[in-house]
């Protein structure tokens, strides 16, 4: 089959999507231009600034659409085929992905821009509000896990690209000087006081140079634990993750992200126009469905309930509420411009899900293969449409996977530690350091303790819990949905069928820690989350019951 015709069928299933049920539910939350919103409301020039939809769209989605839209749709596709993923993408990304997300942006905009932790603490109670933000400080750490594995993965070992060798301490070059080009871009833009365009001028090209430089001076593995490079990376950028959740914002953040917009974007155009015009077919040896209980090594398990928590972003992410409602919902000008930036938002991230999952289909990895592996792979063989030398376009792709989990490392380490503080009402210039600290100690531990990729031993866990995330979210938007009088179902639907599919996965991990074929640590924490799900069910089911026993 060719791929351009398949990627505009998708394409064109999305687009009707967000104009028929997008709208379908917008007009449960009856949007109104006429209502101030918090931006326009408070507008201090700092947290709370109305922006146009297209920047805003931007900017929310570059925060969105980081790793987790990439490696979850590669594994699903090696072990249970590119069809069921394809369908889960699609059918998860239109009536619950994008629901979450558009719901969590629309309740915080409603609710004075606060988070969902905050309104599930006016809905449900103070108790509700401290098991909600347990479980989400838990499931930073199992994002932070995965993701620093992934990117140690990439700076480790080479590979043999049209007779040039790609290696790994070139990239991790790159990506140094990548970071530096972040900070010294922030010192123009903040202390020189260099305007945006000038500064996105200069800097942007000099991405290029960097994967340039990258190649001719490769960094050295650094094998300080037990001889391992990949310990030695992941203690590194784990450094890194308590710099940047310490640091001013400007100073790297902020920059960073910027910088990695236009990665992100340059990678999303080159796949689409390599996916249109590449003139690339599906291979026949593209496994379309494999079985529902696949038993090749490593497989996660049956395909219910597994390939539901492979793909966790792509389809639908806890993750995303929390940006939804911590920064984008600060942002908004108007109410209806939050259907396109929320509802629109994660069906742009379906379609990075999409182009993800087409690299497995043309490569045909073998199973198992690390997902850095493949995306840069697939990812240079679409930037040969555009007359990229392949061996340049892996080792950019190899680049942009990286910053795509900067993106999602340091923002994790950030929130981790507010939520720490939060907690325990920790503050000042002292606890900043630890709350940090505290945050990034369990996925120290973690990695050092792992006998293989840490990945390969969390991934699963990762994608559990930030799917639960995602239904202990819209759990919480359907108790406010109930006490204002609205269509509770179209949260409570999606919220059952994703709190279905997580409890069972985390059940099989229990089961398997007490037959003594699991890893123990991955049942304790399984235990753990699902006692607090079972709390804030059980706290979320209270209030039901009080409102619906109330007279008329």
């Amino acid at each position: 089959m060719n791929l351009a015709l398949l990627s505009i069928i998708v394409i064109a299933t999305f687009t009707l999507a967000y104009f028929i049920y997008g709208r379908f539910v917008a007009r449960n939350y009856k949007l109104d231009d006429n209502v101030t919103t918090p931006a326009c409301a408070v507008n201090d020039g700092v947290d709370y600034v109305p922006a146009k939809t297209p920047m805003l769209l931007a900017q929310h989605f570059s925060a969105i659409a980081a790793a987790g839209p990439i490696a979850g749709p590669i594994l699903a596709g090696q072990f249970f085929g590119w069809v069921p993923t394809l369908l889960w993408i699609i059918i998860g990304a239109i009536f619950i992905g994008a629901v979450h997300d558009f719901s969590s942006l629309i309740t915080s905009v409603r609710n004075k821009a606060r988070s969902i932790a905050e309104i599930v603490k006016e809905n449900m109670g103070r108790r509700a509000f401290i098991l909600f933000m347990l479980f989400i400080w838990l499931s930073l750490n199992y994002v932070i896990i995965a993701f620093t594995d992934l990117t140690a993965g990439t700076f480790v070992g080479s590979q043999v690209v049209e007779n040039e060798t790609i290696t790994g301490g070139g990239v991790a070059t790159s990506s140094m000087l990548y970071l530096l080009l972040a900070v010294i871009m922030g010192l123009f833009l903040y202390k020189l006081k260099t305007p945006l365009l000038p500064a996105t001028i200069i800097f942007v090209p000099l991405i290029f140079v960097v994967i340039w430089l990258g190649q001719k001076f490769p960094l050295g593995e650094p094998k300080f634990i037990a001889g391992n490079a990949l310990k030695g990376w992941s203690v590194i950028i784990l450094a890194y993750c308590f710099i940047a959740s310490v640091v001013p914002l400007w100073s790297l953040l902020q920059p960073r992200g910027y910088l990695g917009g236009y990665l992100l974007y340059i990678v999303l155009l080159s796949a689409f126009i390599g996916l249109l015009f590449g003139g690339f077919q599906i291979s026949n040896d593209a496994p379309t469905f494999t079985s529902f209980f696949p038993d090749m090594k490593g497989s996660p398990g049956p395909l219910f309930p597994m390939l539901f928590v492979t793909v966790a972003c792509g389809a639908c992410s806890g993750f995303h509420g929390i940006v939804c409602s911590g920064t984008t919902s600060k942002q908004i000008e108007k109410e209806t411009d939050t259907k396109p930036i929320g509802y629109g938002g994660m069906l742009l991230e379906g379609i990075v899900a999409f182009t993800s999952l087409a690299t497995v289909m043309i490569i045909v990895p073998k199973v198992g293969t690390n997902p850095e592996d493949v995306y840069r792979n697939g990812i240079g063989m679409f930037l040969t449409t555009l007359g990229v030398p392949l061996k340049w376009g892996t080792v950019f792709a190899a680049l942009a996977f990286t910053t795509f989990i900067y993106d999602t490392l340091d923002v994790a380490t950030r929130l981790g530690r507010y939520i720490f503080q939060e907690l325990f009402g920790w503050y000042g210039n002292i606890a900043r350091y630890g709350a940090t600290v505290a945050t990034l100690i369990i996925p120290f531990i973690f990695l050092m303790s792992a006998e293989e990729r840490a990945w390969k031993t969390y991934w699963w866990l990762f994608g559990t819990s930030n799917q639960l995330l995602a239904a202990l979210t819209l759990l919480g938007i359907s108790v406010w949905l109930l006490k204002t009088g609205r269509n509770v179902l179209i949260t409570l639907l999606p919220m059952l069928f994703v709190m279905a599919m997580t409890l069972w996965s985390l059940a099989r991990y229990v089961v398997a820690m007490i037959e003594g074929k699991g890893n123990i640590v991955v049942g304790i924490s399984s235990i753990i989350l699902i006692i607090l799900s079972a709390l804030l069910v059980i706290e979320a089911g209270v209030v039901f019951l009080r409102h619906l026993k109330r007279p008329a």
